[in-house]
């Protein structure tokens, strides 16, 4: 945003100079500005391999390659372990979907666990923080998960998987936060839209009459699961990742997820803090039934 001043002639005069000098700049540059692009970067996910990483606890293992040889479809793919991925994660050809914990800055110590899409290549090997990262996406509970990340981790990976396409279509979609899915909200009216008791914050439960209405359906984890389970294609279901016991400055990511596709409907997430427990919020249930209305 240009900020204008009692210079603001010379300052026109300047910017038409600086906007003509652009248009004089070789097709050449200007292709190779685009590949410092990211999705310029990812063009090649389809071509190229994408290691699965498997984590050594054989209870999640089993279940990630169940749900990988059901739902992963846009690359090759290839299961690998810890040590394979420490030693290939410099080399370009490859892409990681790796299971990772998160520690935010005011967390005494990691609470969340993420599935991250990284690209190998030079410098990697100084960590995680060093590769590509096409989407982290927050998938249990640290200490004591649920149970549930099983149920929605098909969904999850398709998720995953549109958003990677989206993001090799535009770098729009690449660049932005997953809340920004959440302007997908209208798209689900006329749907049944589930919501799990565990998934509401406090303040909502205790006020159920005044927030809970139509066409929001709310029940028990299990019967929201079975909705997963029994892919039920007509249904969004809600989701929360939190920690077990989640200390101020910790966060909890709130989801709708179509049980269809995987398409997010919604996506947002809120700091805990002393007032403010896990949980989809007053603000979160006010703004998705009156779009729904």
């Amino acid at each position: 945003m240009f900020i204008f001043t009692a210079f603001g002639g010379m300052m026109m005069k300047k910017i038409f100079i600086l906007l003509f000098a652009a248009i004089l700049v070789p097709v050449g540059m200007s292709a190779q500005a685009q590949i410092t692009t990211k999705k310029v970067k990812i063009e090649d996910f389809s071509e190229k391999v994408t290691k699965i990483v498997l984590s050594g606890n054989i209870f999640y293992d089993a279940s990630l390659k169940e749900a990988v040889r059901e739902r992963w479809v846009i690359s090759p793919y290839e299961f690998c372990s810890m040590a394979d991925f420490q030693k290939m994660c410099t080399d370009g050809d490859y892409y990681f979907l790796i299971k990772v914990k998160g520690q935010f800055r005011r967390e005494s110590e990691p609470g969340i666990e993420f599935l991250s899409l990284l690209k190998g290549g030079e410098g990697a090997e100084k960590g995680l923080d060093s590769m590509l990262e096409l989407i982290t996406f927050p998938y249990a509970a640290v200490e004591s998960p649920s149970g549930r990340e099983t149920v929605f981790l098909p969904l999850i990976l398709d998720a995953i998987q549109k958003h990677v396409l989206s993001s090799i279509a535009t770098d729009i979609v690449a660049y932005s936060p997953l809340s920004a899915y959440s302007n997908n909200i209208v798209k689900i009216r006329d749907r049944k839209v589930i919501m799990a008791e565990d998934d509401l914050s406090a303040e909502v439960l205790q006020d159920r009459e005044r927030y809970l209405k139509e066409p929001l359906v709310v029940t028990d984890v299990d019967s929201a699961d079975s909705y997963v389970t029994g892919n039920d294609s007509d249904a969004v279901v809600s989701y929360t990742v939190c920690p077990e016991d989640p200390e101020p400055g910790a966060f909890c990511y709130k989801m709708l997820i179509d049980v269809g596709d995987g398409e997010l409907y919604y996506f947002r997430k809120h700091r805990i803090t002393r007032k403010t427990g896990p949980g989809f919020l007053v603000e979160d249930i006010k703004r998705i039934v009156e779009e729904l209305d």
